[in-house]
């Protein structure tokens, strides 16, 4: 892994043209094909992407790196970001393919924004905090700008098998399940339990340690899981709902990323 970058060199923005909605594709084929066994559509092997129908939808968040090219090439780190007044107008989330999230929506569709995270990826060189920080400070710049009260989305471990992760899964059902009024549930031709083991038989300083950094991150800012785990064959994962109130992260967070972050 590649020494910390200076500051300078890298930007968080979102995705400015055709092109670079092209280059975050390229690399989350990269991640989610090449290094973590997804299975590719026939179309998206030959182009080397991963695409579908919700990307023209979205607004997607960049990492670029401006020491080692320009345009395209600096693309290393990318989000997803789908807000739910676009989302009404073309049929819906990504996420209730496999989640109920009706409840959810209903909990704050009074009071402001509702966006769907999804998509996250950084190439392998980049999976630093800093770059981890400057997409934080995207998504807290956006979440300013839309007046967002409620992130959710998928995520991920990798494998199938969620017997792998018995005791992580048991621990967050235990201690991080969304309150009732807003906790999505797996539907349920795809419900996976997360209760796979007795809470008192696992470690759960161990569970925490052995979280998946990303979902970690998530919990670190005060987000909550869904009811059940769903197997995504295609991309070769075990996924939860995350569920991420706005007001659960301090406003010092969200006040200190919108002086320094830029989403236009």
């Amino acid at each position: 892994m590649r020494d910390e970058r200076q500051p300078q060199r890298l930007e968080v923005r979102l995705a400015e043209n055709v092109d670079e909605i092209l280059a975050s594709q390229k690399l989350r084929y990269k991640v989610f094909y090449e290094e973590r066994g997804a299975q590719p559509s026939d179309e998206m092997a030959a182009q080397q992407r991963d695409f579908d129908h919700y990307d023209p939808l979205c607004d997607h968040l960049l990492v670029l790196d401006h020491g080692r090219g320009t345009g395209t090439d600096a693309v290393v780190g990318t989000y997803r970001l789908l807000r739910q007044s676009v989302a009404n107008e073309h049929g819906g989330f990504y996420s209730a393919d496999e989640y109920h999230i009706e409840s959810m929506l209903n909990a704050v569709k009074e009071t402001g924004e509702i966006m769907e995270l999804g998509r996250s990826c950084v190439e392998a060189d980049y999976r630093t905090m800093p770059t981890l920080q400057l997409l934080w400070q995207g998504i807290a710049a956006y979440v300013f700008k839309y007046d967002i009260k409620l992130m959710f989305g998928c995520a991920s471990f990798h494998g199938t098998d969620p017997d792998a992760f018995s005791d992580v899964l048991t621990y967050l059902h235990h201690n991080h399940l969304a309150p009732e009024d807003m906790r999505p549930r797996a539907i349920e031709e795809r419900y996976e339990t997360m209760m796979r083991a007795e809470i008192g038989g696992i470690d759960q300083r161990q569970a925490l340690r052995d979280l998946p950094p990303l979902i970690k991150g998530y919990l670190r800012l005060g987000g909550f899981v869904g009811d059940g785990a769903v197997i995504d064959h295609q991309f070769n994962t075990t996924d939860i709902c995350i569920v991420l109130p706005t007001e659960k992260v301090t406003d010092r967070y969200y006040k200190h990323y919108e002086r320094t972050a830029r989403v236009s």
